[in-house]
């Protein structure tokens, strides 16, 4: 059939006199459209009738068929003709202002349908925003138009102006001037709907514009002579203003933030709730410009948070009562009293709100808010408005929240006794901090909050509030609810007592959750007397069907028997246990509740030792299954393993149940089983004979190169059992394991915590049988002669030598002698035997002093001047290492080639490095004044890496001595010689990964002289001085944290590009910017990155912020990942802050997101690292996502949504959000 065949017949159905025929031909074409837009698009005839056809049903009588008819709008707007689109919106246009008020309804709705689905970029978008825009305007510039028209245009141009900005910016129409006459309007409807458009339309309208607003519409409205209804809407205006274009209204903000303050003063409730409103946006939006007002902004929020005009009551103790005397007042009153208009509330939750904004955005003030705006927020628990009541328990939340981030260290709990009070010295004054001011106001706190969850009347809802705040007070400040226990008790008993089908299940779940953080973070002797009253309600809801009620129930007795321990008795024990083996028993019990009683059969055991011998232990039968998750399992027989005196028996049943899971294929959970085994195996009074020959072949999987992980744990069980049970393990090992580790010890891919296990194991080898380590010495050199070049690290074979020489010094001799041999001069060695041969003399004389083969350091010495680079470096590392074994022998030799031998400088300075890394520190002070010099001297060495190999040194040897050479660092500080100051600053830098806390006294009076070089003229001197500063700030931020004020402007100066240091470089045919200044910044970002992890309270979060938002746009994909990094832990430290900022990072995020533009230069490593940086980015929308507000970000809300959609990356979004 052909297309104008089929578009006839759905004319004809959608004529038809039948409403249902008129519905299913608009829903036909629906279809039509959806499958293959081309179905509608041919001849323009039929186009014009069908879509005609659909415009006449809009007017039809039959709200289904116009809804339908308005459907198809939404889908044809996307392919219709621009003249065919310029009718549809002229005559929706007359339709929204004709006097039938259903067809307007149904006008306004078709044409939101059609601005929301039009398609983001293309023609007919363009053309659609220039003819519709000047309609719109042109419509609301009409007097004759209807408010609800008027309402519903100015809808419509909000969607436009969000959805198509770029298009709307270039008209010739002055949206502006159209606007704001709007805002006079008499219907509040109207102008409130107006206020929202106008703000949203002002971010993209010219300077002038918003000046011109400013000075004769929105200063003369805030003057307190002004008419309050125009005062409220100007309010309003501000408010939306500050939400959508904050940067345009911070300038002026002095003038405005007085006349609001001032403003809410006067006597009209909407004035003051809008004023409310208006300050809590300025808080939030224009942080640096609203700073000097916060504190009349306290004072606001702290005046109406009380203001209750209707309420005859006292203040502060009555308060706590207000909601119980409000129910009993209203029973008394009956009809006569009605609360219906009483708005107060809304004044209170908005004055709640602001206080909220400021505590969120301003951990600098935490101090002052503990003492100005805490006793009123406690003041006001009781509010006899629930919203209220939540909206301030949920601010003091906040208020805990950010205690816990940025108010320093809590104090230690041996500052607090049993009885929860403080002590302190006479005449002491203590200092006051975020925590010690908290902790004077629980007493308060607690009280209040206590009797608001105590009534049997209060909801569930309001219930779970309130032990959500107990639990966040708990985990900000553990103890501190010691003198409340006897309350927190009965209202908890109260809480478990109803049953969980009558009552919410999270409420009771909230309220075991906090019970298990209260019996863990106070001492039993706080709660022992009120533990029988409530232990019959935890054992109930043991029994629970709900799994999440039985599940927290387990927790609260795992946490109860933790806190106690050790447990002799009492009949609850052995219900627990009675009830954990019952779950453990029934295969349909659910993986959470089967978790938690493995948990706490765990805890028993260990707890209540002498209570579970005395049982028949078929537990384990339950836990040590082999089927389904054994994780938790796992982790229960190690900690029992670890921590309770058992007999051998158990062990033997649970060590076979180890053996079984490490038979299982997959990789899942076998580290774990391998760190059970040991702990099982440490266990044993005696290792049973008959184990090793067991447990050996089940390990021999394991030793290969393919996991190193695995291969790491299952030699260290080797080595145990070597050490445990040397006689019947070695002959096991011997057979079936030792060829194995040789084919993989020289691997260059065993490194780390894994290559130690394997010289554990080495050495556990060589003490079980005296006889074996000179067999194992020349295998171990036969293996890596047979490897691959590519799979031979010599280093690691000659550190596996040197571990069994250590082990077994009876063979050192015989060593040496073998591989001395071919260093001497007339050797005929293969290269990779000299290398090897360098490599064993360093790992042996390192502990044996070679003073009597001198000749083998001389020939040594000797190789520094071979051809191969890899002799040189062996040779280096063996003169070091020898040295080592014996200082006065050897070093002034090495020391004498640095100060006069040119050629072979390099090299010793690399074996004085291997001196000062492998020396004593005792040692070391003996020599330093000998070292000092020379490498001093070489500091001065254009050559980089000459330059780093002395600043090692020196670094090293300053933690020696701090008192005689930090000065002699610190006066380097002003050398003319740039080289010189990049030496002292790598040198500090070494200083403070391994120095000891002694060493930051000295430190801490010098640091800011090193770091002052931030300032400095040379780049690389300014690149190591922030390189310096990020190891600071990662190993001693307590050094620093004073000093950021000062530090931070030139860090922050390093985080913008500098055009000065962009050159272009010539490359054949094509020209290559270079960006000399990246590094820099790049350390610049790392620095700001490790300061939110070490100094986060001492930070400007707003200005923090800022940069991080210019290094989205840099062009290196290096510092956007380290911005989307910050962005991913500003979500988590600072919420309300960055939220803020969300619809500013959006359009950097979205062009991250767009991926590498393939051109015929593209290649896959390009399309690798763009994918790469579009995976970053989504971490990062995803951790944002969480902490957006539903409309307060158009631009990110729509980016989010996009990405959700998105065919390529939706999946792994959702994922991750879910995560």
């Amino acid at each position: 059939m052909t297309k104008t065949y089929i578009m006839n017949g759905l004319v004809e159905k959608m004529q038809s006199p039948d409403q249902d025929f008129r519905y299913m031909g608009l829903n036909d074409l629906l279809v039509e459209i959806k499958q293959d837009p081309n179905s509608f698009l041919g001849d323009e005839g039929t186009e014009n009738k069908v879509l005609r056809q659909v415009l006449a049903l809009v007017e039809d009588k039959i709200s289904e068929v116009k809804n339908q008819a308005v459907k198809c709008l939404g889908q044809l707007i996307k392919i219709i003709r621009e003249p065919q689109m310029e009718y549809v919106v002229d005559k929706l246009i007359d339709f929204s202002a004709g006097k039938d008020e259903e067809l307007r309804d149904i006008a306004g709705l078709a044409l939101k349908t059609i601005t929301s689905e039009l398609p983001t970029e293309g023609k007919i978008t363009v053309k659609a925003c220039e003819k519709l825009t000047p309609k719109l305007l042109g419509q609301l510039e009409k007097s004759d138009t209807p408010p609800e028209t008027l309402i519903e245009t100015l809808s419509i141009l909000s969607i436009l102006i969000s959805r198509f900005p770029g298009y709307l910016v270039n008209l010739d129409t002055r949206p502006i001037q159209v606007l704001t006459p709007m805002l006079s309007h008499p219907r509040p409807a109207v102008r409130k709907r107006a206020i929202t458009t106008l703000a949203q339309f002002l971010p993209y309208s010219q300077p002038q514009q918003f000046t011109d607003l400013l000075n004769t519409y929105i200063v003369p409205g805030l003057a307190p002579s002004a008419n309050v209804e125009k005062q409220r809407t100007v309010v309003q205006l501000v408010a939306a203003v500050a939400r959508h274009s904050p940067a345009q209204i911070a300038p002026s903000l002095s003038q405005i933030a007085s006349s609001i303050i001032k403003d809410s003063q006067r006597d009209d409730e909407e004035l003051r709730e809008s004023c409310l409103q208006a300050l809590e946006a300025l808080v939030l939006r224009c942080p640096t410009e609203v700073t000097s007002f916060l504190s009349a902004i306290i004072q606001v929020g702290n005046q109406y948070i009380k203001y209750d005009p209707n309420y005859a009551g006292g203040d502060e103790d009555e308060d706590e009562e207000m909601a119980e005397d409000e129910d009993d007042d209203d029973d008394e009153l009956g009809d006569e009293y009605e609360d219906d208009e009483d708005t107060s509330y809304k004044i209170r939750r908005s004055a709640t709100k602001l206080l909220a904004a400021v505590i969120a955005t301003r951990p600098e003030l935490l101090t002052t808010l503990y003492k100005e705006v805490s006793p009123v927020l406690i003041s006001r628990f009781g509010d006899r408005e629930e919203t209220v009541r939540l909206e301030v328990w949920s601010t003091y939340g906040i208020l805990l929240t950010q205690t816990g981030v940025y108010g320093g260290t809590p104090q230690s709990n041996t500052e607090y006794t049993v009885g929860g009070k403080r002590k302190r010295e006479e005449g002491m004054e203590v200092e006051e901090t975020p925590y010690s001011l908290l902790h004077s106001q629980v007493p308060s706190l607690s009280k209040a909050l206590l009797n608001q969850i105590k009534s049997p009347k209060t909801a569930p809802p309001t219930l779970e509030a309130g032990f959500s705040l107990l639990h966040k007070l708990l985990t900000v400040l553990p103890g501190s609810l010691a003198n409340q226990s006897a309350q927190i008790i009965a209202n908890a008993k109260s809480v478990l007592s109803v049953s969980s089908r009558s009552s919410s299940a999270s409420l009771q779940v909230t309220c075991m959750s906090f019970l298990a953080l209260f019996f863990s973070k106070h001492s039993p002797a706080v709660y022992a007397p009120q533990l029988d009253t409530i232990t019959p309600f935890l054992l109930q809801a043991l029994a629970e069907k709900h799994p999440r009620i039985a599940s927290e129930a387990f927790r609260d007795f795992s946490a109860l028997l933790n806190a106690m321990q050790p447990v002799k008795g009492g009949a609850w024990v052995d219900r627990v246990y009675d009830e954990a083996v019952r779950r453990l028993s029934n295969h349909d019990t659910d993986a959470e509740v089967r978790s938690c009683a493995e948990e706490c059969i765990g805890d028993l055991w260990i707890s209540a030792t002498d209570v579970m011998k005395t049982k028949s232990r078929k537990e384990w039968e339950f836990i040590c299954r082999t089927t389904g998750r054994t994780d938790g399992a796992i982790k229960v027989v190690t900690k029992v393993a670890t921590k309770v005196e058992i007999d051998d028996a158990w062990v033997n049943g649970c060590v076979d149940w180890v053996l079984t899971l490490l038979k299982k294929s997959g990789r899942g959970g076998k580290i774990e089983a391998f760190n059970c085994l040991d702990a099982l195996l440490r266990r044993y009074s005696q290792i049973p004979a008959g184990l090793p020959p067991t447990l050996i072949p089940n390990l021999k999987a394991y030793i290969t190169p393919t996991d190193i992980l695995l291969l790491g744990s299952a030699l260290d069980i080797i080595a145990l059992l070597l050490e445990l049970a040397p006689k019947s393990t070695f002959p096991e090992v011997e057979r079936d394991i030792l060829s194995d580790v040789y084919g993989i010890a020289h691997s260059p891919l065993l490194a780390g915590a894994p290559f130690d296990s394997v010289l554990a194991f080495f050495a556990a080898l060589v003490e079980a049988d005296m006889q074996i380590a000179t067999h194992v010495v020349p295998n171990l050199v036969t293996a890596v002669e047979k490897a691959p070049k590519n799979d031979a690290s010599l280093t690691n074979v000659a550190k596996c030598i040197g571990q069994v020489v250590k082990a077994q010094r009876a063979v050192a001799a015989g060593t040496i002698a073998e591989f001395a041999r071919h260093l001497k001069a007339g050797s005929k060695a293969k290269t990779p035997q000299v290398v090897l041969s360098l490599f064993v003399m360093g790992e042996v004389g390192r502990f044996i002093d070679m003073s009597p083969q001198h000749d083998i350091f001389n020939q040594a010495i000797d190789r520094f001047t071979a051809e191969q680079e890899e002799v040189r470096t062996a040779a280096a590392f063996a003169a070091g290492n020898i040295a080592v074994g014996n200082l006065h022998h050897f070093l002034p030799v090495i020391v004498k080639m640095v100060e006069t031998d040119q050629a072979k400088r390099l090299l010793s300075l690399h074996a004085l490095k291997e001196i000062v890394t492998h020396c004593s520190h005792g040692q070391l002070e003996t020599v330093a004044d000998m070292l000092w010099t020379p490498l001093f001297e070489n500091s001065e060495n254009q050559e980089e890496t000459t330059r780093n190999v002395a600043a090692a040194c020196l670094g090293k040897l300053t933690t020696t001595h701090p008192a005689r050479y930090l000065p002699q660092l610190q006066a380097r500080i002003t050398d003319p010689n740039p080289a010189t100051r990049a030496t002292v600053l790598s040198a500090i830098r070494y200083t403070f990964a391994e120095s000891p806390s002694s060493f930051d006294e000295f430190l801490g009076t010098v640091i800011m002289d090193f770091l002052a070089l931030l300032s400095d003229s040379d780049l690389t001197v300014r690149r190591l001085a922030l390189s310096a500063l990020n190891s600071a700030a990662r190993s001693k931020p307590h050094l620093i944290r004073d000093h950021l004020p000062t530090l931070l402007p030139s860090l922050y100066k390093e985080t913008v590009v500098n055009p000065d240091l962009i050159r272009t470089v010539q490359m054949g045919p094509w020209t290559h910017k270079v960006d000399d200044g990246l590094e820099a910044r790049k350390t610049a970002y790392e620095t700001l990155y490790t300061l939110l992890d070490t100094c986060l309270s001492r930070l400007d979060l707003h200005e923090f912020l800022g940069h991080v938002a210019v290094g989205l746009a840099d062009d290196s994909d290096e510092v956007k990942v380290i911005c989307h990094m910050m962005l991913f832990r500003l979500a988590q430290v600072a919420p309300t802050a960055t939220a803020q900022r969300l619809d500013d990072l959006t359009p950097p995020l979205e062009k991250s997101m767009k991926g590498a533009t393939v051109t015929k230069d593209t290649v896959k490593q390009d399309l690798e690292r763009a994918a790469e940086l579009q995976r970053s980015t989504l971490r990062a929308v995803a951790a944002l996502s969480k902490i957006s507000q539903p409309g307060a970000s158009p631009k990110f809300d729509a980016f989010v949504a996009a990405t959700q959609k998105s065919a390529e990356w939706g999946g792994e979004f959702r994922e991750l959000v879910g995560a």
